[in-house]
């Protein structure tokens, strides 16, 4: 027995499944880290991440704020001018994602040699 039962975190039909689902997201953490100092506009979020098309952080951006922790603020300029901010919410998040980030400081090169001790290759999706 699991000792899971109906309306327990983390089940299909829970809430904090779908929170964590959210943040386990590939670039969810990144770009919410990178928004943690305050507005950012796209192109300086593409510079400072690394590595993440535009298209994908559009998209990563766009289910963060549909999800109520990044907030879009588009200027009347010319040229025009987009900005995006965590919300509250978004900014309750940093300190936990600070924590993981000291996980994987410390622990990085242990998650490494153990994966290249493991002969076996790695199933992803399972």
């Amino acid at each position: 027995m699991s000792g899971f039962g109906p309306g327990d975190p983390f089940l299909a039909d829970c809430p904090a499944r779908l929170a964590v689902e959210l943040i386990a997201d590939k670039w969810t953490v990144v770009v919410l880290y990178g928004l943690s100092k305050g507005p950012v506009r796209h192109g300086e979020l593409i510079e400072l991440i690394g590595g993440i098309s535009r298209k994908m952080l559009t998209q990563t951006l766009r289910r963060l704020q549909a999800h109520g922790l990044v907030r879009r603020h588009a200027y009347a300029e010319v040229p025009p001018r987009v900005e995006y901010e965590l919300t509250p919410l978004g900014a309750t998040l940093i300190d936990p994602i600070h924590m993981l980030t000291e996980w994987a400081r410390a622990n990085g090169d242990a998650v490494l040699d153990a994966l290249d001790a493991d002969p076996e290759p790695v199933a992803h999706g399972d």
